[in-house]
């Protein structure tokens, strides 16, 4: 394989890999903000005893997000050199706004969040809770702004030596993709929380690990998850018809429609055959596509055959399902688990042990749907880096092939230590409940004196 091909190789194998953590330490923190907000108003441990657990869940995940992210950004000078020279002015200070607002944020009141609780007030520890929740949306936002710029370009000009100049930053940042992408991310975010949730919350309940808390943990997933999954797939649905208009080739790969047709039928299942330019055991809903995409029986949709460069088929046309697939999944699950809770109340180990597993299977469910539509999205865009303007080919690295390969192999090994340390950790964490739930240190000797002798409860107030 050549340099071209490694290159993207790495860099998706380091994407898939960062991508997991802020999926989750995006949303997740809000989740304890919520868990935070109950315990004050309620003063029941239970919702202490969430928090608590949850933020070592957070604390471990925003680690590895922040890890992984640094090797993203080296990629870039390595793997990409081309596209620095020719669009840094674009993507520099976005990258730069990113660090210097959600980052620096983040990493401020991170230290309070985690280490403050009984060294500072309970409104102070909430706010330090909401600024961290802040920062990962708002780190979100701006890295969902460039991608979304290079999906739609927008507010720029280009000089003669090829180098990209921002005309409007309101363009570039609020270019015509960006409001879909961003909130149908974040969206993902807090579904991809839901089930971690409820996924654990299950496995505690399975090996009889479960706790005071366990219940509120697994009623908050059900019923976020219940409640996201349809404004998810009605954002979905508008991010559809808006790639539609900015990006057809990527539709017309997504639904396999090979040439431009009028009425075209949704392809539920079908292999996509490159060769004949057409659809292999295909199982196709009449009018389907031109109905969910044009609102209309025979509304006309573009094929492949109207663009000169256009995506991979298979890729996209597979991705998307298992999406949407996984999504629908969720939905049924969500539901079912919704009226489950409300009949048996608050015992929940009254719960359908089938239905235990169910949930304890689908724990990084997200995680699946997330990376099928995020490589839609960005397989969708080959064999542009910024659609329509820079292919990949002008920009990637001159470095050999062999060294890349090098690299790649490690990368590879490391991931897979990581991710399976990660699992193991949480898994650990949630068949020992009782020692990750640790009181939060004293905040005066005083105090220190008591607790060598009486302890402290489960509120965290002296005994």
């Amino acid at each position: 394989m050549d340099a071209l091909i490694l290159s993207r190789i790495q860099f998706a194998l380091n994407m898939s890999f960062h991508i997991l953590f802020p999926t989750i330490s995006i949303a997740l923190c809000w989740v304890l903000l919520f868990f935070r907000h109950r315990w004050i108003k309620t003063r029941d441990q239970s919702w202490l005893i969430a928090y608590r657990f949850w933020t070592k869940v957070f604390a471990l995940t925003f680690a590895l997000g922040v890890v992984s992210g640094i090797t993203m950004s080296f990629q870039f000078g390595t793997n990409w050199p081309g596209y620095m020279e020719r669009v840094g002015n674009i993507a520099g200070p976005l990258l730069g706004y990113e660090v210097l607002t959600a980052f620096f944020l983040e990493a401020t009141f991170l230290g309070v969040m985690l280490f403050g609780h009984n060294r500072v007030s309970e409104r102070v520890h909430l706010f330090a809770t909401f600024m961290v929740a802040f920062g990962t949306t708002l780190s979100a936002f701006w890295i969902l702004a460039l991608n979304s710029w290079m999906q739609t370009p927008q507010g720029y000009s280009i000089d003669a030596q090829g180098i990209y100049h921002v005309v409007s930053w309101l363009e570039v940042i609020f270019n015509p993709s960006f409001p879909y992408r961003f909130v149908h991310m974040v969206t993902a975010s807090f579904l991809t929380v839901a089930f971690l949730l409820c996924g654990l919350a299950a496995w505690q309940i399975i090996k009889k690990t479960d706790d005071e808390a366990t219940p509120k943990v697994l009623k908050t997933g059900l019923v976020l998850a219940a409640v996201l999954i349809p404004m998810q797939i009605f954002v979905g649905d508008m991010h559809g018809l808006n790639t539609l208009h900015h990006q057809p080739e990527k539709i017309a790969a997504m639904e396999a429609i090979w040439h431009t047709e009028k009425g075209a039928p949704l392809v539920g299942f079908a292999i996509p055959n490159k060769e004949t330019k057409s659809n292999d055991y295909a199982i196709e809903i009449p009018y389907g596509a031109s109905l969910i995409l044009k609102h209309e029986m025979n509304g006309e949709l573009k094929g492949l055959n109207e663009f000169a460069d256009h995506p991979p088929v298979a890729p996209l046309f597979f991705g998307f399902r298992i999406m949407v697939g996984v999504g629908m999944l969720m939905l049924l699950v969500s539901w079912f688990g919704v009226y489950q809770i409300r009949k048996v109340k608050d015992n929940i180990r009254a719960l359908p042990p089938y239905f235990l597993w169910v949930l304890a299977s689908m724990t990084f469910a997200g995680w699946l749907a997330t990376l099928a539509g995020w490589y839609v999205t960005e397989v969708g865009r080959q064999p542009w880096i910024v659609h329509g303007l820079i292919k990949i080919s002008e920009i990637v690295t001159h470095t050999p092939p062999s060294n890349i390969a090098f690299t790649l192999v490690l990368y590879a090994v490391v991931y897979i230590g990581l991710i399976i340390s990660y699992v193991s950790v949480l898994k650990y964490m949630a068949e020992h409940p009782a020692k990750t739930e640790a009181e939060a240190p004293p905040t005066s000797g005083a105090a220190v004196a008591i607790v060598a002798t009486e302890g402290l409860d489960a509120s965290g107030e002296q005994k």
